[in-house]
C-alpha cells in the first residue's frame, strides 16, 4: 500500500514541478502546507521528524469543496524534548571545531503528529524543499553543500509511519535515521535499504520480554496493541515465542486508531473478567491514555501491567490519576544516560513570535495554561494572556525531567552518526590543519553518498559507547529493566531493577534484582498469574480438550509412576524393583513378599503341618501298639502304615512351600508334593482293590486274592509311584520352576515365587494324582454296600469325596490368588486333602480301638456277639 501511495504522490510533485519549470523556469510547490516545524539554515541541513502531537483530526468530507487539511492536537511534552535534543546536539557540533571545522549544520524539523498521512506530508516537505530554498539553490547564492534540500532525515517514532517514509526515501538513497521505531519489518534492506536505527530492534525486546514473563513464571497474560506495525509485529513475535516455551495468551485486544467508550468498554470488560494478572502491552503512552484513564475509574488495580519499550518511561502517564493501575509496571526500556548542558539548554527557550519558534510557542501555551498574543490562531478557549517569563524551572514534566533521557539519547546519537559520516565524506583534517577550508566543500555531494559513509561510521562518544550499524543498520541491543515505584513525594519515579542484553551468551542475557521490584498494588511478592496452578508432585497436567495447552486437570501418577516437581507433564516410571512411595513423589525399594516362617499365616500354616504329622504319627503309635488286633489285621496293617507314612510325607511337604523360595525349593516343593500324594493314593487304591478281591475271596474256587497279595501290592504301589517319579524328574530336568521376582502384582511389591517355565508340566503331575484318585474313588463306590465287616470302602469313598471337592476348588483358587496366597492356597489344599484322608480312614478304627475294644474282636468284627 505504501508502495502505491509513495509512487502517486512522487509522480504528482514530478509533473508539478516539471510544470513549473516549463512556465517560469524555476521550480516551486503548489498546494497549501501548513507545516509546523522549526527551522536553522546550515550548509548541510538535517531533517527531523517528530510527532510533537500524538493525534490526528481529519476533517470530514462533503465532496464538494476542496477538504481542510488535517490538523493535529494533544502536545506531547517529552516529543517536544526529543526535538530540542536535536537542536541541542546540532549546536553542540557546530561549536566542535574538531568536529566538521569550517562546515555548519542546520535543520528542518517538522511535525509528523504520529499519522502514516501527515508523516508522509511532512516527508515530502522536507525532501523537495522550501521555494527559497529552490531559488537560493538556482541562483547559487547560498552556501549548501549537498545536492538534495535534506541529505538525511532523523525519524520517527512510531514504526507505521516511519515504514511508510522509509519506503519513499529508499529509492532516492535519502537516509532516513530513527531514534524509536523498533519494528522488526523495518529490518528487510531490500524494502528499506536506506533505513537504519540508534534503537534496537523489537526482536531482542520481544526476546527480553518472553525471558522476563517466563522468569517470573507468568503463563497465563494477556495483550493489548494498537493498530499499527509495531503492536501487530511485536504482539505476533512475543507470542510465538511465549506459546514455544509453553505459556498462553489468555486474550489480545486492539485500541482502535480513535476508539470509542463502547470499545473501551469492551477491551475493560474483557480484561475484568479473565483469570489472566499480567497485561503486556505494545503502544505509546498517546494511545493507552482512554484506556488507562476508563481503567482507573472502574478501579481495576488488580493487574500487573508489562511495559514495552514506548511507554515504559512515558511522563504523560504517570498522573495521580492513574497511579492505582500503573503503580508496579515493569518494563524494558532503552540505555539511558545524562547528557551534559541538555537541562540547562531546555529551560533556555523562550517563546517568539518568529515562525522557527512555533514549538516553543505552543509547549509554552499548553505548560503554563495560557495565550500567546502573537501567536496566530491562538487557544481562544485561553482566556488569560503568556508573558514570556513564566517559571519553567519550577514545572516538573517529562520536558524537565533529564535525569537519565533514553529517547533523547538515541536522537542525539543518531545526530551524531550523521556528522561523524559527514566528517568521514567531506575528508575533514585534523584541528591542527591551517587551511580555512579544513573540511572538503568545492563539490557537493549526494544522500546516497552519506549513506554510504553512515553505514561504515564507526566511533566512540563521550558516554564511552561505541555507535556503530550492523549489517541490518541496527545498533547493539541493550535495555534497562524498569520499574514504576512511588517516591517519598507520591509521585512516580522510574528504578531501574535490571538489565538486558540482546548480545551476550543465551541464559546471560537477563539479570533482575527482584528485591528491589515494587508490584502493583503495592505488593512485595511477584504476582500469580496461572489459568491453573501447577500440578503438586505426584500429579501430572491433563490438558483439556478444546482449551490452551496452560489450562489443565492435575491427574494423579499411574501405578508405578511418579513426578517429583510441580508442574510435571508426564510422570516418570520407576525401575525395576522400585516402586512410588504414597505421595508419588519418590520411588523407594519394593517390599519382597512371599510367605515366610514368621508371618501368622505361615505360623499357623505350618503348625497345622506340625499337627498333621503329630496325629499321624499318633495313630501310627497306636496301630502298632495293637496290630495284633482283629481290626488292624482286617484292614491289612501293612498298607496302612505304608498309608500313614505317606500322609506325614504330605503333611511336611508342606513346610518346603514356606520361606523365601530358592532353585532347590523350587524344584523339591512340586516334586515331593506330587510323589507323596501319589504314594498316599497308591496306598488306598491298593487298600480299595484288597476290600473288594477279599469280598470275592469268599466266592467257592476264587482265587483272586492270592493273586494280590503282599508282594503284588508293593509292586504295584511301586509301579504307580515310579510313574510320578519319572514325570517329575524328566519337568525338573528339562524346564524346572526357577525363583523369580514378579513384580505385575500392584501395591509396591514385589512377589517373590517359583515361576514355572512349563504350567503343563504341574497339572500333569496333578492330573495323575486325580486319575488314581478316580479310580480309587470309583472302586471304593463298587464296595460301599460290602457287609460291615469291611466297612472300610465307605470310608475311602467319604474320603475320596473330600479329597475331590478339595482339589475341585483349589485349580480357579489358585489361578485367582494374587501373591503368596497362591502357596497359601495350595498349602491348604494340601492340607485339608491330607486331614480328610487321615481322619475319614483312620479315626474311625482308632475310636474302635480306643474306646469300643469290645468291638475289636473276631466276633465283633463278624457281627455275632450277643445283643
Amino acid at each position: 500500500m505504501w508502495i502505491t501511495v509513495n509512487i502517486c504522490l512522487y509522480l504528482s510533485f514530478k509533473c508539478i514541478s516539471t510544470a513549473l519549470v516549463h512556465r517560469s523556469g524555476t521550480c516551486q510547490l503548489q498546494g497549501r502546507f501548513k507545516l509546523n516545524g522549526m527551522y536553522q539554515d546550515g550548509d548541510v541541513i538535517l531533517g527531523g521528524l517528530f510527532e510533537v502531537h500524538f493525534f490526528t483530526v481529519f476533517p470530514e468530507l462533503s465532496f464538494r469543496t476542496e477538504p481542510d487539511p488535517p490538523y493535529c492536537e494533544k502536545f506531547d511534552f517529552r516529543a517536544f524534548r526529543w526535538v530540542q535534543t536535536m537542536v541541542f546536539a546540532i549546536e553542540e557540533i557546530n561549536s566542535n571545531s574538531s568536529l566538521l571545522p569550517g562546515v555548519t549544520l542546520g535543520y528542518r524539523i517538522l511535525d509528523s503528529c504520529d499519522h502514516v498521512h501527515t508523516s508522509l506530508r511532512s516527508t515530502l516537505f522536507l525532501v523537495n524543499g522550501t521555494s527559497s530554498q529552490t531559488q537560493d539553490n538556482a541562483d547559487g547564492s547560498a552556501k549548501c553543500l549537498s545536492t538534495a534540500p535534506v541529505p538525511a532525515v532523523i525519524g520517527l517514532a512510531s514504526s507505521s509511519p516511519t515504514r511508510a517514509v522509509a519506503q519513499t526515501l529508499g529509492p532516492f538513497g535519502i537516509p532516513l535515521i530513527s531514534y524509536f521505531a523498533t519494528c522488526t519489518c523495518l529490518t528487510d534492506k531490500k524494502e528499506y535499504p536506506s533505513f537504519l536505527r540508534t534503537v534496537p530492534s523489537d526482536v531482542f525486546q520481544v526476546q527480553g520480554l518472553v525471558q522476563l514473563v517466563s522468569h517470573f513464571g507468568w503463563r497465563w497474560v494477556g495483550t493489548v496493541g494498537t493498530d499499527d506495525d509495531y503492536s501487530h509485529y511485536g504482539i505476533q513475535a512475543f507470542t510465538e515465542q511465549l506459546e514455544r516455551l509453553g505459556g498462553c495468551i489468555a486474550f489480545h485486544h486492539t485500541i482502535p486508531k480513535a476508539p470509542s467508550q463502547t470499545q473501551i468498554h469492551a477491551i475493560l470488560n474483557s480484561l475484568e473478567g479473565s483469570t489472566a494478572q499480567v497485561i503486556i502491552a505494545f503502544a505509546t503512552e498517546g494511545q493507552l491514555l482512554q484506556l488507562l484513564v476508563e481503567a482507573a475509574h472502574r478501579n481495576l488495580t488488580r493487574m500487573q501491567w508489562v511495559a514495552s519499550e514506548a511507554w515504559v518511561t512515558a511522563k504523560l502517564l504517570t498522573i495521580p490519576e492513574l497511579h492505582p493501575v500503573l503503580d508496579g509496571t515493569v518494563g524494558f526500556a532503552f540505555r539511558g544516560t545524562t547528557i551534559p548542558g541538555l537541562a540547562e539548554f531546555l529551560l533556555r527557550i523562550r517563546p517568539s513570535p518568529r515562525p522557527e519558534s512555533v514549538f516553543t510557542n505552543m509547549f509554552w501555551e499548553e505548560l503554563f495554561g495560557c495565550r500567546l498574543g502573537y501567536k496566530d490562531g491562538g487557544d481562544s478557549e485561553l482566556s488569560s494572556l503568556c508573558t514570556g517569563s513564566e517559571g519553567l524551572m519550577e514545572t516538573e514534566n517529562s520536558y524537565t525531567d533529564v535525569s537519565k533521557v533514553r529517547i533523547s539519547y538515541n536522537v542525539y546519537k543518531a545526530v551524531y552518526a550523521i556528522a561523524h559520516a559527514l566528517h568521514q565524506l567531506l575528508q575533514c583534517g585534523s584541528k591542527e590543519q591551517s587551511s580555512d577550508h579544513i573540511c572538503k566543500t568545492e563539490s557537493k555531494f549526494s544522500p546516497w553518498q552519506l549513506l554510504h559513509y553512515l553505514k561504515k561510521v564507526h566511533f566512540t562518544n563521550q558516554f564511552n559507547e561505541k555507535v556503530y550499524f550492523d549489517n541490518n543498520g541496527e545498533p547493539v541491543p541493550l535495555y534497562d529493566i524498569i520499574n514504576w515505584q512511588k517516591n517519598d513525594r507520591g509521585k512516580i519515579w522510574f528504578q531501574m531493577v535490571g538489565t538486558y542484553d540482546g548480545s551476550a551468551p543465551h541464559g546471560q542475557q537477563l539479570k533482575i534484582d527482584e528485591g528491589l521490584i515494587q508490584w502493583a498494588g503495592g505488593h512485595t511478592e511477584v504476582p500469580v498469574s496461572l489459568c491453573t496452578p501447577p500440578c503438586p508432585p505426584g500429579t501430572r497436567q491433563a490438558t483439556r480438550p478444546g482449551q490452551p495447552v496452560c489450562c489443565f486437570d492435575c491427574l494423579p501418577c499411574a501405578e508405578g509412576e511418579i513426578s517429583n516437581m510441580s508442574g510435571a507433564t508426564e510422570c516418570i516410571k520407576c525401575p525395576q524393583y522400585y516402586w512410588p512411595n504414597n505421595e508419588r513423589v519418590s520411588c523407594v525399594a519394593v517390599i519382597e513378599e512371599f510367605l515366610s516362617y514368621h508371618e501368622i499365616m505361615g505360623i499357623v500354616l505350618i503348625t497345622l503341618s506340625l499337627f498333621g504329622v503329630t496325629v499321624a504319627t499318633v495313630i501310627t503309635v497306636i496301630f502298632f501298639l495293637f496290630r495284633s488286633t482283629p481290626i488292624v489285621k482286617a484292614n491289612n496293617s501293612e498298607m496302612s502304615f505304608l498309608l500313614l507314612l505317606s500322609l506325614k510325607l504330605c503333611f511336611l511337604c508342606s513346610l518346603v512351600f514356606v520361606g523365601r523360595p530358592s532353585p532347590w525349593t523350587c524344584r523339591a516343593r512340586q516334586a515331593a508334593f506330587g510323589i507323596s500324594f501319589v504314594l498316599c493314593i497308591s496306598c488306598i487304591l491298593v487298600k480299595t482293590i484288597v476290600v473288594l478281591l477279599a469280598f470275592r475271596s469268599t466266592m467257592p474256587g476264587s482265587i483272586s486274592l492270592k493273586l494280590f497279595g503282599p508282594p503284588q501290592q508293593r509292586v504295584f504301589i511301586f509301579c504307580c509311584t515310579t510313574g510320578q517319579v519319572i514325570l517329575c524328574a524328566c519337568w525338573l530336568a528339562l524346564a524346572p520352576p526357577y525363583p523369580y521376582k514378579n513384580t505385575s502384582y500392584q501395591g509396591g511389591k514385589i512377589v517373590l515365587e517359583c515361576k514355572d517355565v512349563w504350567p503343563l508340566g504341574f497339572y500333569l503331575v496333578l492330573g495323575y494324582i486325580g486319575l488314581l484318585s478316580c479310580m480309587c474313588f470309583a472302586l471304593a463306590f463298587l464296595g460301599r454296600k460290602l457287609p460291615d465287616t469291611f466297612n472300610e470302602a465307605k470310608l475311602i469313598t467319604f474320603s475320596m469325596l473330600i479329597f475331590f471337592a478339595v482339589w475341585i476348588s483349589f485349580i480357579p483358587a489358585y489361578n485367582s490368588s494374587p501373591g503368596k496366597y497362591t502357596v497359601a492356597v495350595e498349602i491348604f489344599a494340601i492340607l485339608a486333602s491330607s486331614f480328610g484322608l487321615l481322619f475319614c480312614i483312620f479315626v474311625p478304627k482308632c475310636y474302635v480301638i480306643l474306646l469300643r475294644p469290645d468291638l475289636n474282636t473276631k466276633k465283633g468284627m463278624t457281627g455275632k456277639m450277643s445283643k
